[in-house]
């Protein structure tokens, strides 16, 4: 909790209501407590400059990092009444389809604003629908949104859900916009996997929000993480610091298409050794993944 307000009050609140208004009678009130020093304490995060680092030594860092996640959890459960499928993962909680005006006042109120407009791009927009164009090398281009983004200061907190079209080669239908989405908790139409899964109901709180900064120098993607996305050469390979065996059968391309869009854009080339070691997509731990600093 920040200054006595906690996000996951909000989201079990919501998850609780049962009348018809929840935004007036859940949000509200909640908001009313937060505009102070809780949204004051949201803007620590809002600037790339190395405050996560701090997390194992302050307990105001620690406190900031489990808020940030507990606000994605709030938007999750928001945006699931926005995603449609035929054979859905999740269902939507009913009277949560809060539309953009109430969607955006909740987190404006903590000093957010939208974003995703403009042409396709992974630190923004996170594929919901993929319409397959006939020519494989077309490339993702954006035909329709379902959700609005979300930037505080220079953090992407929420990226935009968009409908797209696009050659086989850059990304798949089915693939792209069904396989396992990572760094995320809740989704209708796909499976996800965060590192709050499988935790009991006190524990998964303990996580934290991937952390993706679009500054004037340049993005920064996942900047808690530690560990080189190609492994490294000095260890063995089979040593627990390097890659392990499902990242090893993912090709480079393919570790950096995850990174980006925190999740695989086509079927792997290696699919079949992985499918040997199911439930491969589980284990996946990209979490901690980091690009070279020339890749950034």
């Amino acid at each position: 909790m920040l200054n006595g307000v906690g996000a996951r009050e909000l989201y079990e609140g919501l998850l609780e209501h049962e009348g018809p208004e929840p935004y007036p009678d859940v949000v509200v009130p909640w908001l009313d407590r937060a505009r102070g020093g809780y949204r004051a304490a949201l803007t620590v995060a809002a600037e790339c400059n190395g405050w996560w680092t701090a997390k194992r030594t302050d307990a105001g860092v620690l406190g900031l990092h489990r808020q940030l996640y507990a606000l994605s959890r709030v938007s999750d459960l928001l945006l699931l009444g926005r995603q449609h499928s035929d054979d859905p993962v999740d269902i939507a909680p009913p009277g949560l389809a809060f539309p953009d005006h109430e969607y955006l006042g909740l987190f404006g109120a903590l000093g957010m604003t939208p974003s995703g407009a403009g042409a396709f791009d992974p630190l923004l927009h996170e594929i919901v629908e993929v319409e397959q164009a006939d020519d494989p090398r077309s490339p993702i281009e954006i035909t329709g949104t379902l959700w609005p983004g979300l930037i505080l200061g220079d953090l992407v907190f929420g990226r935009a859900g968009v409908r797209v079209r696009a050659g086989a080669d850059h990304a798949q239908h089915g693939v792209a916009d069904r396989s396992p989405l990572y760094w995320s908790f809740r989704r209708r139409h796909r499976p996800t996997v965060d590192l709050s899964q499988g935790w009991g109901g006190n524990s998964q709180w303990g996580t934290s929000l991937r952390l993706d900064y679009r500054t004037p120098a340049g993005d920064r993607l996942n900047v808690d993480g530690d560990r080189p996305i190609d492994g490294s050469t000095e260890p063995d390979p089979d040593h627990p610091a390097n890659l392990g065996p499902e990242e090893r059968l993912l090709t480079p391309r393919e570790r950096r298409d995850l990174l980006r869009h925190r999740c695989l854009l086509r079927t792997p080339e290696a699919a079949d050794e992985l499918a040997g070691l199911a439930p491969w997509e589980k284990d996946l731990m990209p979490f901690r993944w980091i690009l070279p600093a020339d890749e950034e």
